[in-house]
């Protein structure tokens, strides 16, 4: 509501809910905020805070991005020609991930340093996530983009240079011990999400390969934090991943 011409504090509040834009998914931080919305940089850090304590915005050091969780991402649900060509080619192996283990399940890629989700089949037994269908997640908090960054050095010191917010006390951030991380996930062929970019959530991930040997995609299966037992689930996953792949490169192999 406008009093006297002026907006009140549930105004500018939303306003500044209004003033993230998609590129923000890393976040964005309270100077830049307070600029798009021309409000002084005092009021803008203390309506942040307030917005914060409600879980409609996520701080990471002075960072703040929307809670995707609360459906209120201003991140549009986009469908490039990759994200289409992945889902179409790859959602019968998520049915098929999803009919084995009646868990959550995702299907993404990377795009720039973020996961975009392709596909996701709900269960009833899961734990509330903050990915969605179109939408973007930083990929180095995610069990897909470590799947994916394991087999990527470039991307990996890409997503590095931008910096490793830590979205809660569990996502890694820092670079040597994001390196390490990789490395077993190499070794090992599956990636873990232990609460990094939601607490009480927990996913392992399995790469999808592309004809060039690196990660077109990944799935993923999610668990609660206290019902996490990846051992049950890790079979399958690379089993379907595995078809997955060979279904991939069939279709653009030459």
């Amino acid at each position: 509501m406008v009093q006297d011409g002026k907006p009140n504090s549930i105004d500018k509040a939303f306003g500044i809910l209004k003033a993230f834009k998609s590129e923000d998914v890393n976040g964005v931080g309270v100077s830049e905020l307070a600029r798009r919305v021309d409000l002084p940089k005092s009021t803008t850090h203390r309506l942040l805070n307030k917005l914060v304590e409600n879980d409609a915005v996520l701080k990471a050091n002075e960072l703040y991005r929307l809670n995707p969780a609360l459906g209120m991402a201003s991140t549009p649900e986009v469908y490039s020609e990759q994200t289409a060509q992945v889902s179409e080619l790859l959602t019968p192996f998520l049915a098929a991930l999803f009919e084995r283990t009646r868990h959550t399940v995702h299907l993404g890629h990377v795009e720039g340093t973020n996961v975009r989700y392709a596909n996701k089949l709900f269960s009833v037994r899961g734990v509330t996530a903050p990915s969605r269908i179109g939408g973007l997640i930083p990929a180095y908090a995610t069990g897909i983009g470590k799947a994916i960054m394991a087999y990527d050095e470039t991307l990996t010191e890409r997503i590095i240079r931008e910096g490793l917010a830590p979205w809660t006390p569990h996502t890694i951030s820092d670079p040597d011990e994001l390196r390490e991380t990789l490395k077993k996930i190499r070794d090992e062929g599956i990636a873990y999400d232990l609460e990094e970019i939601s607490e009480g959530l927990c996913c392992v991930a399995c790469p999808i390969f592309g004809t060039e040997g690196v990660p077109i995609a990944a799935m993923s299966v999610s668990f609660p934090a206290e019902d996490f037992q990846p051992k049950t689930v890790i079979p399958v996953l690379k089993k379907i991943c595995g078809s997955g792949t060979r279904a991939w490169r069939a279709k653009h192999a030459g």
